[in-house]
């Protein structure tokens, strides 16, 4: 006889993307302790039942969140770091990559600065310190370069310049919308102006 017992479905992968966008946007705006799975669920359109049937729990929803956009800067960065550019043009480089992922993960990178210091501490999250650990090397390493092949002045401070290049360009994240009057390769363009050049005229 057929078996007419029907297994049970699959999300399906479109709004499951649809439901983290939503959830990462609640996380961004009210906070990861203060946003509850209904709030999330009202916040989709859904009953707070139905979002279980999709993901377990909020800290799965957070994790995807995180790790997914982890693991796609990291991609960029690791093809910049590989294409084995000058300093300068590495230093260019990365903050363009990471305007291009504030572009696409604003909400979660508005999320990574706001919660990783406290998520670090739980195993489940251990690789948001690993992560800071790579990027920090990344950064100091490429001026370290740029200063020592005479690129970057002598007398930089090294670990100073990568925090404010750092918190300067992920900050943006607070303000930046998609859409708007800039490309995140423009604002790129003008951060690294302003950075690499200054914003006095010479000789003034």
């Amino acid at each position: 006889m057929p078996n007419n017992k029907k297994s049970p479905a699959t999300p399906a992968p479109e709004r499951r993307r649809q439901l983290l966008a939503t959830a990462a946007e609640v996380f961004a705006a009210e906070g990861y302790n203060a946003t509850t799975v209904r709030r999330i669920a009202d916040e989709a359109g859904m009953l707070a039942g139905s979002l279980y049937y999709h993901f377990d729990s909020k800290e799965s929803m957070l994790d995807e969140i995180l790790s997914g956009f982890l693991s796609e800067l990291w991609e960029g960065y690791d093809a910049v770091l590989a294409a084995d550019l000058g300093p300068r043009e590495t230093i260019e480089a990365l903050v363009t990559e990471s305007f291009r992922e504030i572009d696409r993960h604003r909400a979660a990178v508005a999320i990574y600065q706001k919660e990783s210091k406290q998520l670090v501490a739980q195993e489940r999250f251990g690789y948001l310190a690993d992560s800071q650990v790579k990027f920090e090397k990344a950064w100091l390493g490429t001026l370290e370069r740029g200063v020592a092949d005479g690129v970057f002045r002598p007398d930089l401070d090294i670990r100073l310049t990568y925090r404010f290049v750092r918190d300067t360009v992920w900050v943006a994240a607070s303000w930046y919308r998609p859409g708007g009057l800039h490309s995140p390769e423009e604002i790129a363009r003008q951060y690294l102006s302003m950075v690499l050049e200054g914003i006095a005229l010479r000789g003034r």
